[in-house]
């Protein structure tokens, strides 16, 4: 697994969608966007992605309006080559079905491939809530700390 820093762009907040925008302003301050890229191997081909937030050590959140056939292989790949991360998809509304004629909602794949998920419409779970708070007191810790004394 391989996990780089991201080359920094103009704005932090940048966000690809209102969606994302929305969830970044719930979460606040302390969570990072896209701040890292993890490696993956789609076959024949090595490619990066980036999750949307960084709310832990190595946990990510990815929120998900649409969710193509696309989306859903890379995070197969990304969950199967990179074990110790944690992607927790978050959609935006989870009873979305795949497609016209499929009766499998964005949440039933993702339950019956073995992805953690949540839906935005029935909010985050305490747990996702409490790893941002740990990780903001981690920063509050680490600005606290007196300078090495020479």
């Amino acid at each position: 697994m391989a996990i780089t820093k991201k080359k920094k762009t103009a704005s932090p907040n940048n966000y690809k969608s209102k969606f994302e925008k929305t969830v970044g302003d719930y979460l606040g301050p302390s969570v990072e966007y896209e701040p890292d890229r993890i490696s993956f191997i789609q076959p024949a081909k090595q490619r990066y992605y980036l999750p949307d937030f960084k709310i832990g050590d190595a946990t990510y959140i990815e929120c998900k309006g649409k969710w193509t056939a696309d989306d859903r292989a890379k995070h197969v790949w990304v969950r199967e080559q990179n074990p110790d991360v944690r992607v927790i998809l978050l959609f935006q509304n989870s009873k979305v079905r795949l497609n016209k004629r499929s009766k499998t909602t964005y949440g039933d794949w993702a339950t019956k491939n073995g992805l953690e998920w949540y839906c935005w419409k029935q909010g985050l779970p305490p747990e996702i809530l409490t790893i941002i708070k740990q990780d903001e007191t981690k920063h509050d810790n680490r600005d606290l700390k007196p300078d090495a004394v020479s």
